[in-house]
């Protein structure tokens, strides 16, 4: 079950997170509230002045770039769109590895039809797992560990592949995802150096505000597990909502070269997406991952990882080892 997204900047302009935005231009945190101010003279000058007189400076400063930036995002709004593409697949697990059924498989299936699991075209998501829990009482996680195990209910994945819908049941079901903004005319923002790079850290914003509106429509209505949700979006920024979205990178996903699979079963070439040798994105304000349903999803890092379970992983993988060291160095522990 697949499908895809559109917006322009302006849609998105509630789903901004501010605080990303700021930090690329080297303002604290405390200063992103300037976008929760009312869009007047007066309102906003009381904000700059409720700072300590120290302080005035950068509010000033945030104040001004915040304001140059939504004029901007308007006028982007006639050369820019953002883009976004889901892939809903029965999944379960085995250990710390997922296994997706195939897109191009769904349409060859028949519920009548008595196929084993293991006659249907598969991938291997090979996971990790958390190396030091958040507290005593706590297993290590594993994303593997949202996804209900081997053996799967195989005449309902049948159904589902012939009906192409997901079922109720988010732990049978996983999420892959990605998004991308595009110049759509060709034209440039290259006049001075402050206004190309204010539409980069745009974009960059603009595609993760891409992935949190677009979660949301699937949380709500095409997935649909949870229609009755209605959060804020300092609620949504908050992740107050029921399932994780990982991105590639993320501490919980760290190597960056699953996403060639994740491209592989997804395609994210239909979303102008393209991949080099090393897994990095073009365009560059691109993101993708997964995205799970289950309620007890929730962030992680897996930390370090020894020489014994690089190995593990490296077999899971598939990939030469030294190959994987480049994706993976910051997750290695020293010898």
């Amino acid at each position: 079950m697949r499908r895809l997204f559109f917006y322009k900047p302006t849609e998105l302009l509630p789903y901004i997170n501010w605080i990303y935005f700021f930090h690329a231009w080297g303002l604290p945190p405390r200063f992103n509230g300037i976008a929760n101010v009312h869009n007047c003279k007066a309102c906003r000058m009381s904000w700059v002045n409720s700072f300590s007189e120290n302080e005035r400076v950068q509010a000033r400063e945030a104040e001004h770039l915040h304001s140059e930036a939504i004029g901007l995002l308007r006028t982007m709004n006639d050369f820019y769109e953002a883009r976004a593409l889901v892939e809903l697949l029965p999944a379960w697990s085995q250990d710390e590895d997922l296994i997706v059924v195939k897109a191009p498989q769904l349409p060859e299936i028949s519920p009548s039809v008595e196929t084993s699991v293991s006659d249907l075209k598969t991938t291997v998501l090979p996971l990790l797992r958390q190396q030091s829990p958040k507290s005593v009482s706590q297993p290590n996680l594993c994303l593997a560990d949202f996804i209900s195990p081997y053996p799967p209910d195989e005449p309902l994945i049948r159904k589902r592949l012939y009906t192409g819908t997901p079922d109720a049941d988010v732990n049978n079901t996983l999420g892959i995802f990605a998004t991308s903004v595009h110049n759509i005319t060709g034209t440039t923002f290259n006049s001075d150096s402050y206004t190309h790079m204010l539409v980069q850290t745009l974009s960059d914003r603009l595609a993760e505000a891409a992935a949190e509106k677009m979660h949301e429509e699937v949380r709500r209505c095409f997935w649909g597990y949870a229609p009755e949700e209605h959060l804020l979006p300092h609620e949504l920024f908050s992740e107050r909502y029921q399932g994780l979205r990982p991105a590639v990178g993320y501490p919980s996903l760290p190597d960056q070269s699953l996403i060639f699979l994740l491209d592989q079963v997804a395609d994210f070439g239909e979303i102008g997406i393209e991949l080099t040798e090393n897994g990095m994105m073009l365009p560059h304000a691109a993101t993708a991952g997964l995205m799970f349903g289950h309620q007890a999803a929730q962030h992680f890092s897996i930390g370090c990882i020894d020489e014994t379970q690089f190995t593990d992983y490296a077999g899971r993988r598939a990939m030469p080892a030294d190959r994987l060291r480049r994706f993976l160095s910051r997750n290695l522990r020293s010898l």
